[in-house]
């Protein structure tokens, strides 16, 4: 198994979209990129820890190759956008694509340059590529958080404008 690890603004909304696909095995809410250890979900989202809110996928890229899960993570996202996503602010809710390995470096910059030189936004992409540093997984209530609250996730979801920002530019 392989892992990916994405920021894109609150992890409740960057679930669903990866785990339904053949090759994908688990997708984890949580942190990454911050300096205080063992961060807990109101610290990150004070935002004074530097972590940002992440999903982490386990997948086999013989199955499903990371150059796809990042066209899928593309599409859920606004790469122009640096003080967060959608109705959620601040720097825990920033973009970010952190990799596991220099192949994945070369792939996650490559795809950048191609969506930034496809036309499809009028701003820069501002979306980091960074190392990934340690993952730490988010408390129980977050993880599957769509299938759990479902009323809840699809109100917060629906409230965002995630949706309609993914039609407009995706569709």
């Amino acid at each position: 198994m392989e892992k990916a690890t994405f920021a894109g603004g609150c992890f409740w909304c960057m679930v669903k979209p990866f785990v339904e696909w053949d090759g994908i095995h688990k997708v984890t809410s949580g942190y990454m990129g911050g300096h205080v250890e063992f961060p807990s979900y109101e610290q990150v989202k004070k935002g004074d820890t530097g972590h940002l809110e992440v999903v982490q996928i386990e997948f086999d890229s013989n199955v499903f190759p990371y150059d796809k899960l990042l066209e899928i993570y593309w599409m859920q996202i606004d790469p122009t956008d640096a003080g967060g996503q959608f109705h959620d602010r601040g720097e825990s809710y920033k973009t970010a694509i952190f990799y596991h390995s220099e192949e994945q470096r070369v792939v996650a910059e490559k795809s950048k340059k191609q969506l930034a030189e496809s036309g499809r936004f009028k701003k820069p992409i501002v979306t980091e590529i960074l190392p990934a540093s340690t993952f730490y997984v988010a408390e129980d209530y977050h993880q599957d958080y769509y299938k759990k609250e479902p009323e809840h996730y699809q109100e917060d979801r629906d409230k965002s404008g995630r949706d309609e920002f993914i039609n407009r530019h995706w569709k």
